[in-house]
């Protein structure tokens, strides 16, 4: 059986790029705790805070109880649900799952396939992280579930799959004339670059583009919170900034609050700025709540 196969096909809900990471984050979860205890179950009660948690800082906007993909990714064939009466879940519902005692594992034939290749959970993990998270997220991800992916590509399926155009750092970082798009960065070693990267506005793993409308130049930490749905960019390319955002610091104050509504730094005259459709995907897929007033300078 083609294990990574099936990990890059997971069923999951899906409309015009809409994300839905709620079974591939379910799955990363159970790899890390299978990586610390093979013979481990998950009991839904005891770990649904974890998987909330997950879901609050991965996935989209609009909230989803970790009760669907427990229930939902036995379907895949990765998983397996029982309860106090026997294999098989009772159901999606939160209240079901608890009364019964619902716990949830790896599927047999995965365990065994995991216990004679170990390799094989990296690899797994690196699919997941591939097909469902920008690159700047895989590293605190796999921090968070407890996993170290193997960084070596996935083989046959990995090489199948569209790939990037290198060329982009560059075409993004000249456009914005080697400063970041939101702050205005521009630090440099001697004639290097540093701390500056070129960042997908609709995520590559949704079919963004590796072109300069779907690119933007962030500075290391604003790239990050781009990705992690705190910043966004909103009409007229002006700076959003989430209202969930807390941060009392004069840094947080400066380096975050103070943005909202601020017009991005470029980029240069002649170069197509984001294409609307990118910025709306990110608006609906990535940004985190409602935006914050413009700052008043």
């Amino acid at each position: 059986m083609d294990w990574l196969e099936r990990t890059a096909k997971l069923r999951q809900w899906s409309r015009s790029g809409t994300r839905a990471p709620h079974k591939p984050l379910l799955l990363l979860y159970a790899l890390g705790r299978f990586q610390r205890d093979a013979e481990g179950e998950l009991r839904y009660s005891a770990v649904e805070e974890d998987l909330k948690q997950l879901l609050a800082e991965y996935g989209p906007a609009n909230r989803t109880t970790p009760a669907y993909p427990f229930h939902h990714l036995a379907g895949d064939g990765v998983w397996e649900v029982r309860t106090d009466r026997g294999p098989g879940s009772p159901g999606s519902g939160v209240r079901e799952l608890r009364a019964s005692g619902a716990t949830g594992r790896l599927a047999p034939d995965l365990r065994a396939a995991l216990r004679r290749d170990p390799s094989l959970l990296g690899r797994m993990a690196r699919v997941l992280l591939d097909l469902h998270f920008p690159p700047s997220l895989h590293g605190e991800l796999s921090e968070a579930v407890g996993l170290e992916p193997e960084p070596a590509a996935t083989g046959p399926l990995g090489a199948a799959r569209r790939q990037r155009d290198r060329r982009m750092r560059e075409l993004v970082l000249t456009a914005y004339e080697y400063r970041c798009a939101f702050c205005g960065y521009d630090g440099r070693i001697g004639a290097m670059p540093v701390g500056l990267e070129a960042a997908h506005v609709r995520w590559w793993s949704f079919g963004g583009p590796d072109d300069v409308e779907n690119g933007l130049c962030l500075c290391s930490l604003h790239h990050k919170l781009f990705d992690k749905g705190v910043l966004g960019v909103g009409d007229g390319h002006r700076i959003l900034v989430s209202q969930r955002f807390t941060g009392h610091s004069p840094a947080a104050r400066e380096q975050v609050i103070a943005l909202a509504g601020r017009p991005l730094v470029g980029p240069q005259p002649g170069v197509s700025a984001i294409a609307p459709s990118h910025r709306a995907w990110h608006v609906s897929q990535v940004f985190h709540g409602s935006p914050r007033p413009a700052t008043a300078v």
